[in-house]
């Protein structure tokens, strides 16, 4: 039995079972990884797969165990290779992030850029997917930490670390009605509108979902996205009034007036994601203290070895943040 083998099945399982598919994710030939299942099936004495005719159709009882099992093998291995690399000082490698759409467009370039100029040569490799695929991506491995949004309490899987606060705002074009009204919006009057926002909003949890429930209305859901241009674009094109994270609305975004909605609906904040017993790269965790500034390494390192989020300081809000990095900004 070898790593290679552990991770090639793996890829099986995370590829749906479609061994093409994983033999292109791990960069092996088919037949290759086919060969090396066989020989890992043969060692162990059973089936690892269920077979229907030349694909596989389903894991088996003891398949499920063996999974279960290697991933925690190959985690630790790569937990191994961490601490010689950060012993060594080494100054590269790769730094995987999940995350949505609009954190990978609009919060997270800065700090990547601040990233590339002190390790150069550590590449950035960027998984925008929707919100409820994310923690996905972390838990099965494919990345090294994630970067998600909630209300309320933070995600339940894995360490999470308080990046910052935010809010959601009201977008219409310039000539709209609401771009004149002045009184604050009310849910009775959205409620009245066609709505474009995140593809979440159509969830019966959404926060979006549960301010409108409180007060026995229903939104009017016309479109859903979960890429912030796509909204502005349809917002643009009359669709609707768009409901979006604030820190997607650019100085460029001249043609579109903004309402606050803080009185609409509850904070959110964006987290980073980490998963339990990992020991972390040096570079990422400069990448951690670099997007969220309150997380000081030592403290997240810290937090890492107790596996536990521990206690931090005041969490900024996204508006503290952006004035920081206006030009006169102090």
């Amino acid at each position: 039995m070898t790593l290679t083998q552990l991770r090639y099945l793996i890829a099986i399982a995370d590829s749906g079972l479609n061994i093409t598919l994983a033999a292109e994710r791990v960069h092996a030939t088919q037949p290759g990884l086919s060969k090396q299942l066989r020989q890992l099936e043969d060692e162990l004495g059973f089936q690892l797969f269920v077979r229907k005719g030349k694909s596989l159709d389903a894991v088996t009882p003891a398949g499920a165990q063996v999974l279960e099992r290697a991933r925690t093998i190959l985690a630790e291995a790569g937990n191994i290779r961490s601490i010689a690399a950060n012993l060594r000082n080494e100054a590269h490698g790769e730094l995987r992030i999940a995350t949505t759409h609009t954190q990978a467009r609009f919060a997270l370039p800065t700090a990547i850029g601040a990233l590339n100029a002190d390790y150069p040569q550590v590449s950035v490799h960027l998984q925008p997917v929707r919100d409820a695929e994310v923690l996905a991506q972390l838990e099965a491995g494919r990345v090294d930490l994630a970067v998600v949004s909630s209300t309320g309490a933070p995600p339940a899987n894995g360490i999470a670390l308080p990046a910052y606060h935010w809010q959601r705002v009201i977008v219409v074009p310039r000539g709209h009605p609401l771009a004149t009204h002045k009184q604050p919006v009310s849910l009775e009057q959205l409620a009245q509108l066609p709505l474009i926002s995140y593809d979440s909003s159509q969830k019966a949890e959404s926060s979006l979902r549960r301010a409108f429930d409180a007060v026995d209305l229903s939104p009017q859901i016309a479109m859903t996205a979960s890429d912030a241009d796509l909204i502005k674009t349809y917002v643009r094109a009359g669709l609707g009034v768009g409901v979006l994270a604030e820190m997607a609305m650019l100085p460029t975004d001249t043609d579109l007036h903004v309402l606050p909605a803080d009185h609409l609906f509850p904070p959110c904040t964006t987290w980073i994601v980490l998963r339990r017993e990992r020991v972390l790269r040096a570079y990422v965790l400069e990448f951690i203290s670099l997007f969220a500034p309150h997380l000081q390494r030592r403290e997240v390192a810290r937090a890492l070895a107790a596996d536990a989020a521990g206690d931090w300081p005041a969490v900024p809000h996204w508006r503290e943040r952006s004035r920081a990095t206006l030009p006169d900004a102090a």
